[in-house]
């Protein structure tokens, strides 16, 4: 018996083609579906049993789930492109004192103290503050993800070397640890097929070598005597 799909979620700004592709590659007889949902929705499904596994943003509710931290992401300042932050190859939060900077609802970042100055509004989502970005208003700090999943022409971003950084993980639920989650994760941790704990390793097993041949040495063929007969004089 095989499953039909193996349902995988992911927040917006991560970009999972990559995986799905050597899914796609060892786990032929299983489609891999692709489900990005918003960041809240996430784990509530996954804890429902909607989703089999997910790529989340940290931190979350590790309650029941398992939870693999994969990579930081670079925190960027999304300005206007006339903007005089954007002569900058790279800032610093202190250069941002005097700024105003919008606090989505959504936000994903952690902080103690927020930078710059807050702005008139609270945006209900990172697309609106996108939005208000563009007019001018103010100004938005966010992972390099989302900055160029929200791309806009009138807009650019510069990397914050010294603000917090959003961390991507995968979770799945502590209490499924099947063959194709144990394959997924083989996948992301990137292990070859045959190093894998899932599915592929065990349809796979490893040949073992032939025994090698033994040379036996050559034998010395020993100078044959001349047998010719001498003649009579």
């Amino acid at each position: 018996m095989t499953e039909a799909e193996f349902r995988l979620a992911y927040v917006p700004g991560v970009t999972p083609g990559k995986w799905a592709g050597v899914w796609a590659e060892r786990v032929r007889d299983v489609p891999l579906r692709l489900m990005q949902l918003p960041a809240a929705d996430v784990v509530p499904l996954l804890r429902k049993g909607d989703v089999d596994a997910a790529f989340v943003r940290l931190p979350v509710d590790r309650e029941a789930l398992h939870v693999i931290p994969l990579y930081l992401e670079t925190t960027v300042v999304v300005v206007p492109k006339d903007h005089a932050v954007a002569a900058a190859e790279e800032v610093e939060l202190a250069d941002l004192a005097d700024e105003d900077v919008f606090e989505p609802l959504d936000e994903v970042l952690t902080w103690g103290d927020r930078p710059g100055q807050p702005a008139f509004t609270r945006p209900e989502n990172t697309a609106d503050a996108i939005e208000l970005v563009a007019s001018g208003a103010g100004t938005l700090l966010l992972p390099q993800s989302l900055a160029r999943l929200h791309h806009r022409r009138d807009l650019t971003y510069r990397t914050v070397t010294d603000a917090p950084q959003s961390q991507i993980g995968l979770a799945w639920l502590e209490a499924v640890t099947t063959d194709l989650m144990e394959e997924l994760i083989g996948i992301v941790r990137g292990r070859t097929p045959n190093s894998s704990r899932g599915r592929n390793a065990q349809q796979q097993p490893t040949r073992k070598k032939p025994p090698r041949e033994r040379s036996t040495p050559k034998q010395r063929s020993s100078p044959k005597r001349s047998h010719q007969k001498r003649r009579r004089t």
